[in-house]
């Protein structure tokens, strides 16, 4: 009933649905049939929400409302009550009292200057907000390296479960849908005068409203930003698992070990402070991720078209194809990623009335997709014709020889993800420190983002570790947040904001994008599903 509530609160009040019976069928059917489905696919959900519910529980039933009678009810310092609520929560003093006794202290404008004063120092140390010098080239090669990731090398594997029709077909429209909704959110950045949407979750509270907005936003945010990181730590441990396989193929050493090497470069890079200070970082990881790309689609030229290729579909039955057939939908989703950076990366360009950042920034997104399509078709359409079905989900495994060129490519993909994972590391980093600076009142020190970032990186290396297979995880999790953020939440935001008349070109351009994002996000975690229950059947912790 709590549950009822508060979706039909949301619709109602938020979102201008009439409260009709209509409506009260819908939500509460949808509610019951959602939960039967996760019900039947997980039964056993009872250990995940031993895990994951655990963050929930104990903080709404234990110590929450100690905290919220101390805030209310403030009780005298050292009385048992307070004693008692603290003894619970294990915190410190109450913000709200703060705040108090400093206003019985200053005068009213004093107030004003010093908070503003305290923002901006604030400001001028988090990661988003703290150099606004970056040309429009930065914008183009942390575009690059934050687009194409590692995904690029299975790409020909996606095309071998699309069939060319669809995959062709696919491949384009994915490639003009994001570029369409990229342009949206380079317009929306500075779209009220004299204010900047530095971060995702800033335009999604204009456009929604100052919590709904966060609600929508950050969690879609997070675990595509958390979730990349993940994969390229285990993308970087098996690459370099896979040089050390070939140099020398007589020692077998875990997984486990080269994801910690792979880590270990991250413990240190961790604490460059901003975009600007990873750019050269990131413009290897772009070169890099070209190059790599190059070498894959040019070697399978020079390989030639195989005596046994096959073009048709690989599975036996009709299930199995259509499985793929999702599947592939979600590595190709998966490969347009990089919007969940972009305002970020914007946020970091010097912007004038004159001169607004959407100039350079545009010019950036341009060059980085013109690379991407360079990147992207080449390998995808050139693997899957030389290998057909054939080819291995990385194909860099179906090239196999000269040993060098492959060893040569693999080097070229961890120098790729190192940048890769630093750039979508960055909001992250900004994230955190924010709330424990201007929400939980930490000093903005050194050893504050010293403490963090090696935290989020020994728990991406842990994570990694301990589900090598995160990559099929993703694609169910992910196709949940990756195709929202990337393929339609953006155009739900421009019509929210911009109001466009009813069936005019720009109306009829986000609703389809919006239809199409939202049957890849329907679709799309379908086949990552199925890939969970294939790999984790076997699967044996850390062996």
């Amino acid at each position: 009933m709590p549950v009822f509530d508060m979706m039909e609160t949301l619709l109602v009040k938020k979102l201008d649905f009439n409260p009709s019976r209509t409506l009260r069928f819908i939500v509460r059917n949808a509610y019951v049939a959602f939960t039967m489905f996760i019900g039947i696919t997980f039964p056993f959900f009872g250990g995940l929400l031993g895990f994951f519910g655990g963050l929930a529980y104990a903080p709404t039933t234990y110590y929450l409302p100690c905290v919220i009678w101390l805030i209310v009810m403030k009780p005298r310092r050292y009385s048992l009550s307070w004693w008692i609520n603290w003894g619970l929560t294990m915190g410190t003093e109450s913000p709200h009292k703060k705040l108090e006794d400093n206003n019985n202290a200053l005068t009213p404008s004093t107030v004003d200057e010093d908070i503003l004063k305290k923002q901006k120092e604030i400001d001028d140390w988090l990661p988003i907000t703290s150099s606004r010098n970056a040309k429009w080239w930065y914008a183009a090669f942390h575009n690059v390296t934050a687009m194409v990731g590692a995904g690029v090398l299975s790409l020909p594997y996606a095309m071998s479960h699309l069939g060319w029709g669809p995959g062709v077909v696919i491949l384009i429209l994915s490639w003009l849908i994001t570029l369409y909704t990229l342009w949206q959110m380079v317009e929306m950045h500075e779209m009220v005068p004299g204010k900047r949407f530095d971060r995702y979750h800033e335009l999604g509270q204009h456009a929604f409203g100052e919590k709904l907005g966060l609600y929508i936003v950050v969690p879609q945010q997070l675990i595509c930003e958390v979730g990349v990181d993940i994969v390229y730590m285990v993308t970087g441990g098996k690459s370099l698992e896979k040089i050390h396989s070939l140099v020398v193929p007589h020692k077998h050493i875990k997984t486990s070990y080269f994801i910690m090497i792979f880590a270990s470069v991250h413990f240190i890079l961790a604490h460059l402070p901003n975009f600007n200070s990873i750019s050269g970082v990131s413009l290897a990881a772009a070169i890099m991720s070209l190059t790599y790309s190059t070498i894959a689609w040019t070697a399978s030229v020079h390989k030639g078209v195989q005596s046994d290729v096959e073009y048709g579909y690989k599975a036996s039955t009709a299930t199995g194809t259509v499985f793929n057939f999702l599947t592939a939908l979600g590595d190709v989703a998966f490969a347009y990623a990089g919007h969940n950076v972009v305002l970020e990366i914007q946020a970091t360009i010097p912007s004038t009335p004159e001169k607004p950042s959407k100039g350079p920034m545009w010019r950036g997104v341009v060059i980085a997709y013109i690379v991407v399509a360079l990147c992207y078709f080449p390998v995808a359409l050139i693997g899957y014709y030389m290998f057909g079905n054939n080819v291995e989900d990385n194909i860099l495994i179906s090239l196999e020889k000269p040993t060098w060129l492959i060893v040569a490519a693999n080097m070229f993909v961890v120098i790729h993800v190192i940048g890769s994972y630093q750039l979508y590391a960055m909001p992250v980093f900004d994230m955190i420190e924010t709330v424990l600076v201007k929400k939980m009142h930490f000093r903005p020190t050194r050893t504050l983002r010293f403490i963090v970032r090696n935290f989020y990186v020994a728990a991406t290396m842990f994570v990694a570790i301990t589900f090598p297979f995160f990559g099929g995880l993703l694609g169910f999790f992910g196709g949940f947040a990756f195709a929202p953020t990337t393929y339609f939440l953006p155009c739900i935001m421009w019509l929210a904001i911009y109001k466009p008349k009813q069936f005019s070109l720009s109306w009829c351009t986000n609703w389809i994008c919006i239809i199409l994002g939202l049957l890849l996000m329907t679709l799309s975690p379908i086949g990552g599903l199925r890939n969970i229950i294939i790999n984790a059947k076997d699967y044996h912790f850390y062996s």
